[in-house]
């Protein structure tokens, strides 16, 4: 009977915890679904519709219509192409600057703080004011044309960086790199201060020099951070927006335009919301298989 009353009382208490833990996780669970679940749900059903903007009753049921429109519009394929163009050009080259000054700052002795610092700078920059200045710089009276024409004397006329797709191209790269690098950095440098000091150690006994010790110890080490940064930088990659809207707004003819740009136009310029919305599911389905590949090429290395 005793037992009977414990397991009882055992079981009230075990009911009053759960009951508290889903209180508290419900505030969390109500905010995510108003303001995560249900705008998904709400943009995946816009996207079989000529949607309307407080029309509801005027939104027309298309089905894969938008989808098909996105698949041949021509500069739907221009934003898809150059999104992932700036991809394969700014993540290698953010993740392999990035982890060469991170090995460097945690090799030297002195002058961490300020190394780091500098590095990061342009992370806590505001995009606004980064593509504002490197607008200025290379625009065709800008600059860095100045120094090219004026001062070294190095061509007669001023080079148009930002009237060609691929020059554009070209400067939009070395804006995210740039920018990108000291967040990079930060994380490889977490990253190095988890790998034991006694492998290098081994590794010097046995006579290894400095770049096998970086490619045999090292990088191995670091592994899923690596991963870690290659998926966020992708990430990132896709949501670029402010230095295209501000640098070059899709100029000349639409051909530097990014998704999220030819997005951002076609909803609230066109009112064109249902092939957003289709767009916004397409690169939304690409940037998941580019992740999954990631995963499996690194669970084969």
């Amino acid at each position: 009977m005793l037992e009977n009353k414990k397991i009882h009382k055992k079981h009230n208490y075990l009911s009053k915890d759960r009951l508290q833990i889903c209180m508290l996780f419900l505030p969390g669970l109500i905010v995510f679904a108003l303001f995560t679940v249900y705008p998904i749900i709400k943009l995946f059903i816009m996207s079989f519709y000529n949607y309307k903007i407080g029309k509801l009753g005027h939104s027309v049921f298309i089905g894969l219509e938008n989808y098909i429109n996105v698949f041949t519009d021509e500069i739907s394929r221009y934003a898809i192409v150059n999104t992932l163009l700036y991809g394969l050009i700014t993540v290698p080259a953010q993740i392999i600057i990035g982890l060469l000054v991170a090995v460097f700052i945690n090799n030297i002795s002195k002058g961490r703080v300020a190394f780091r610092t500098l590095y990061y700078l342009p992370v806590i920059t505001s995009w606004v004011i980064v593509s504002v200045l490197f607008k200025y710089i290379f625009q065709n009276e800008g600059y860095l044309n100045y120094l090219l024409v004026n001062v070294f004397s190095l061509t007669n006329e001023s080079i148009k960086w930002l009237e060609t797709r691929s020059a554009s191209l070209f400067v939009l790269s070395i804006i995210g790199i740039w920018k990108g690098i000291g967040w990079t950095m930060t994380v490889f440098i977490a990253a190095l201060t988890s790998v034991p000091h006694e492998l290098y150690d081994s590794a010097k006994v046995d006579g290894c020099n400095g770049v096998k010790r970086f490619f045999y110890i090292t990088i191995p080490s670091i592994k899923n951070t690596i991963l870690f940064s290659i998926v966020m930088l992708t990430i990132g990659a896709f949501n670029t927006f402010t230095p295209v809207k501000l640098i070059t707004n899709g100029k000349p003819l639409h051909q530097t335009e990014f998704v999220l740009t030819w997005m951002y136009k076609n909803a609230f310029e066109y009112r064109n919301m249902g092939f957003a919305a289709a767009l916004s599911f397409l690169i939304a389905t690409i940037v998941a298989i580019i992740t999954i590949i990631q995963f499996k090429l690194f669970k084969e290395t």
